[in-house]
């Protein structure tokens, strides 16, 4: 799937939070191409919005909760692992609470709501992250560790280990996201017993009963606990199987914490905000290391959209070398300093310069250190974007260009002899009246050299007045 996805039609679903023990009304509604995921809690004055991103996690205590000028939402990973599962990538959740009802404690439900409203392709590309290197973070403290590696496609690997003789070392693995809804969807959220009891001393999990969270019994389950249990549950009697669970309740999978763990894992990258091809190894994950790398991930992707580099074809045939160039631009060497013109169209133009030592620019710039003078890159492009106008014309050999204006030049890499000198030039608005506005790019070394904003005008040779 390449293009972005939605779904084709609003779909609702009600229950409790497990914290809050609040019924709350959830809603998935359609969204448009790049809105991605985001929350809107339609309780509150305003209708605020708090979009799905990392940068917005406030606290990981038993969930992953974002907060947004105040407005929070907590326990969010179970609603974005359907999301990402089922490879919808823009949806809006409309909540009546602060957070989404906990259901049986998996994705499952949320899953099959989704596959009922149905999934619906729109006209936009989809943008996916791909890894191209080892991305790591870990915490000494506790020994978490989430690393991402090249791959062919999304995977994600947890490895566990509570450290109890009930529920000890257990691994899970999906190898394609498309194993999502039928292997890990179903997995329950869990808790080991010392927790529980902490948690129902801190007011937490007023929502919660035994359909909904498989409960490790990693302690004595003394009288005082099991009439806290009974009240917290509503329960008279409360029984503990032979396989150290709370009341019968029957394991889906020999390793669900496990499987439940990836789920949390993919919910919570789902904060990224953007598609990842790489495999993702998580050791004792949680939500907090999970956010945290989801953080430090979403950092690298945007510095790596900001200083982009296209790739182009050097060696491909050209649409015009330079005796062709020469055809229609007036200038000559030593001052033509465009070799090839590798893509045109009607909006842009790339072009290329091989820069040698035999420059004749060099002997006088730094001779002991040569680099291209930052205005002749300009130039060079320039010229670029002369050949781009030129062609709107059917004599381009009877005009000349001439720079009107240059905005915003930024010189950020130097450019040196044994570079190949790459630039791309785009339209910001149509040619009129043999005026073009572009914004201009140069790229070596899998950097950006140059940019700017650069306008410039068509005049026949017969009207220039010397």
């Amino acid at each position: 799937m390449n293009k972005q996805t939605t779904i084709s039609k609003p779909i609702s679903l009600s229950g409790v939070g497990i914290h809050t023990g609040k019924k709350v009304n959830l809603t998935f509604k359609p969204a448009a191409a790049n809105h991605g995921y985001a929350f809107c809690r339609i309780d509150l004055e305003g209708k605020p919005i708090i979009e799905a991103d990392a940068n917005l996690v406030v606290n990981t205590q038993r969930g992953t909760n974002l907060q947004k000028n105040g407005v929070d939402i907590q326990t969010s990973e179970h609603v974005l692992a359907a999301l990402v599962g089922l490879q919808i990538d823009n949806v809006l959740i409309e909540l009546d609470s602060q957070e989404p009802p906990i259901m049986d404690g998996s994705s499952k439900f949320f899953v099959d709501a989704l596959l009922e409203a149905g999934i619906e392709e729109l006209d936009a590309e989809r943008y996916e992250y791909i890894v191209k290197e080892n991305i790591t973070y870990s915490c000494e403290e506790t020994g978490s560790e989430i690393t991402v590696i090249p791959s062919e496609k999304y995977e994600v690997t947890t490895m566990v280990d509570f450290g109890t003789k009930v529920l000890g070392t257990q691994n899970a693995t999906l190898k394609d996201i498309e194993e999502f809804k039928d292997n890990f969807a179903h997995a329950r959220t869990f808790s080991f017993l010392h927790e529980l009891e902490a948690m129902l001393n801190e007011g937490l999990i007023k929502g919660g009963d035994l359909n909904n969270a498989i409960v490790y019994v990693d302690k004595e389950l003394s009288d005082d606990t099991m009439k806290k249990l009974c009240a917290a549950f509503n329960r008279d009697k409360i029984s503990v199987t032979p396989n150290g669970i709370l009341d019968n309740l029957t394991l889906k999978y020999p390793n669900e914490a496990a499987r439940h763990k990836l789920l949390d894992v993919i919910g919570d990258l789902a904060l990224v905000g953007h598609r990842i091809r790489g495999k993702v190894i998580a050791n004792k994950p949680g939500h907090k290391i999970n956010t945290l790398f989801a953080k430090k991930l979403s950092k690298i992707i945007k510095q790596e959209k900001r200083n982009k580099v296209p790739t182009f074809d050097i060696n491909a045939e050209p649409v015009m070398d330079v005796n062709d160039i020469m055809q229609v631009l007036p200038h000559r060497p030593p001052f033509l300093l465009v070799d090839k013109i590798l893509e045109l169209s009607d909006t842009h133009i790339v072009g290329m310069k091989s820069i040698t030592m035999n420059e004749p620019y060099f002997a006088g710039h730094f001779p002991g250190q040569p680099v291209m003078p930052g205005v002749l890159q300009i130039e060079a492009m320039a010229q670029a974007g002369g050949v781009l106008v030129l062609n709107t014309v059917p004599d381009p050999e009877n005009y000349l260009t001439f720079f009107m204006k240059i905005d915003n030049a930024k010189f950020k890499n130097p450019v040196v002899p044994g570079d190949t000198l790459v630039f791309k030039m785009e339209l910001l608005s149509p040619i009129r009246r043999g005026i073009c506005h572009m914004h201009a790019v140069a790229y070596s070394r899998g950097r950006i050299t140059t940019e700017a904003e650069m306008m410039a005008q068509i005049v026949r040779k017969d009207q220039v007045k010397v």
